[in-house]
């Protein structure tokens, strides 16, 4: 039996029975308790288009690489489950692919200390490489492998996510910058940054796109942390050795 519509005429013939109802009392008591008017509403204002004679862009001016995925050589995945995958194997496994982000002028103390990685003690503790996250975040029901990393020297944090596809390691998404706190929330990678103007931090947040196969950079916000502590003044965010992707000086909020 097909399901049934909503028995609309009846509703409407309720409502004004309702209504009537409601105006004899009114009538009868006086107006007393009656509805009042809440003013007049406001005019909507529909956005002004600016300098409507420019020309359209045809392409972007920068190329922030927010698509750029890479396979990372010389890693295997062991049945296809990114928790056996070293995290500092795939640190090296970066350094190699991009010597010069890595070099003399860049982040040699980062590949310097990638020796300290394994050792106990406060050796140990000098390994760049952060605590490994495992989290969903493509949506296929495995986990993915969010990375962290101190790009030495500086005071530059690198956050990169790996996913596995066709039995292949695979960095979708690769940011640094000046990094006040990182979080997972659903779908999505959520980047913290100190602002040069007090009271304010900014916020990144990249979401996985199904379409494109990579974290796409979504929101780019100023937002007030609830102090006016003066913060930390950020360093200018170098390229992503793999994907240069999220450049904040070409996103929405003119960083």
């Amino acid at each position: 039996m097909p399901p049934s519509r909503p028995a609309r005429p009846l509703r409407i013939a309720r409502a004004v029975a309702a209504a009537a109802l409601l105006a004899s009392a009114t009538v009868a008591c006086g107006d007393a308790g009656g509805l009042q008017g809440a003013g007049p509403t406001a005019t909507a204002i529909s956005p002004d288009r600016l300098w409507p004679e420019l020309t359209p862009a045809s392409s972007p001016a920068f190329d922030i690489g927010e698509v750029e995925t890479e396979a990372v050589k010389g890693i295997t995945v062991p049945g296809g489950d990114i928790h056996q995958v070293d995290p500092v194997a795939v640190v090296r496994a970066e350094i190699a692919a991009h010597p010069g982000d890595y070099g003399p002028g860049a982040y040699q103390e980062t590949a310097r200390r990638m020796s300290d990685c394994g050792k106990s003690g406060a050796a140990g503790r000098a390994c760049p490489v952060l605590k490994a996250y495992y989290r969903d975040l493509t949506g296929d029901g495995r986990d993915d492998m969010t990375l962290g990393l101190r790009q030495l020297p500086g005071n530059l944090t690198a956050v990169r996510v790996y996913t596995v596809r066709d039995h292949r390691l695979v960095q979708v998404m690769a940011y640094e910058d000046a990094v006040s706190g990182v979080e997972l929330a659903g779908r999505a990678v959520i980047v913290r940054a100190p602002s040069e103007v007090a009271g304010y931090e900014y916020r990144l947040q990249w979401t996985w796109d199904p379409q494109q196969h990579a974290m796409l950079l979504t929101h780019d916000e100023m937002l007030r942390t609830g102090t006016s502590r003066r913060s930390p003044t950020p360093h200018p965010s170098a390229s992503p050795s793999a994907s240069p992707s999220a450049s904040p000086s070409a996103s929405a909020s003119g960083r």
